[in-house]
């Protein structure tokens, strides 16, 4: 057998395997809480980093079947059409209130990362409805710098084609009425509100309040990206401390899904700078606390 013949096969045989794993999984469901606690983006913040630290702790368990390393299964958002008994099959098997892949580490707990969730006008509302008390995550990044770094992403996957300013340009033609349409139409996928929505997923306060009215404030973690990158040990650490876990050390310095943001044209920069200003006072404002994200040579206070 060719190499050429080994790909395609092996592939095969791994998806099979990926199927039948995920069928257990779904008729062992009803042995699977759910998540103790959600990472609901933003999408270009550190979610997959921050997940990936979070892992470290021994009381919190990866998603099933660990050995395909998932983080998301964008149930909420996405994939909303394979029901609750498919969303409760990537959790781990509980037995007594113990977790049988590690009975003896008391607390043991799991939980996902979808940076999609914020952003998608459906996930906050299904999400309370199943799972009311579930702990939530955010890791908000500065806006302007989330929007290149989410174009930049695009384009290095082929699904971008337009020059930046262009493509921020075309957003708003881009995204007229597919929030509206994934609403009426709640089984409708919108390409274009998901991956072109370079600035409307740093619009904070577009998002924020509707997840504050279905959930109470102390379910929420906020943390800022720039200030999670500058000092992860300790904001994982706040992290843990929020899931009721004790401190570790963290290991891994190693940021995941890293593009920088350098190459973006400073007058392009300073413009959606000062376009956001007032956007980001409202959003210190909400989350009573300052932003270190830079107007011009200012920061939001």
């Amino acid at each position: 057998m060719t190499r050429q013949e080994r790909g395609p096969a092996s592939r095969a045989v791994r998806e099979s395997a990926k199927r039948l794993l995920r069928t257990y999984g779904e008729l062992t469901a009803g042995l699977r809480r759910g998540p103790d606690f959600v990472i609901i983006g933003a999408k270009r913040g550190g979610s997959t980093s921050l997940y990936n630290y979070v892992l470290e702790h021994p009381s919190i368990a990866p998603l099933f079947p660990s050995r395909q390393h998932i983080k998301g299964p964008h149930y909420y958002d996405t994939r909303y059409a394979r029901g609750l008994t498919w969303y409760r099959s990537h959790f781990p098997i509980e037995i007594a209130g113990r977790q049988a892949v590690r009975p003896l580490i008391r607390p043991s707990i799991c939980g996902e990362a979808s940076p999609y969730y914020l952003f998608h006008p459906l996930a906050a509302e299904r999400l309370a409805r199943d799972f009311p008390e579930v702990r939530i995550i955010v890791v908000l990044r500065d806006p302007v710098e989330r929007a290149y770094s989410h174009f930049k992403e695009r384009t290095h996957h082929g699904g971008e084609t337009l020059s930046f300013e262009d493509a921020l340009a075309a957003e708003e033609d881009r995204l007229r009425g597919e929030a509206e349409r994934i609403v009426a139409e709640p089984g409708y996928l919108s390409a274009e509100h998901e991956n072109h929505s370079y600035l409307a997923q740093g619009r904070y306060l577009d998002m924020l309040p509707r997840w504050f009215s279905l959930f109470p404030r102390e379910q929420f973690h906020i943390a800022v990206s720039e200030e999670f990158y500058a000092d992860p040990d300790r904001h994982v650490n706040e992290v843990w401390k929020f899931l009721g876990l004790p401190p570790r050390r963290l290991q891994s310095r190693f940021r995941h899904n890293y593009m920088p943001s350098a190459g973006m044209a400073p007058q392009t920069r300073l413009r959606l700078q000062e376009s956001l200003i007032e956007h980001n006072r409202g959003l210190a404002d909400l989350l009573a606390r300052p932003l270190p994200w830079p107007v011009g040579a200012e920061s939001i206070r």
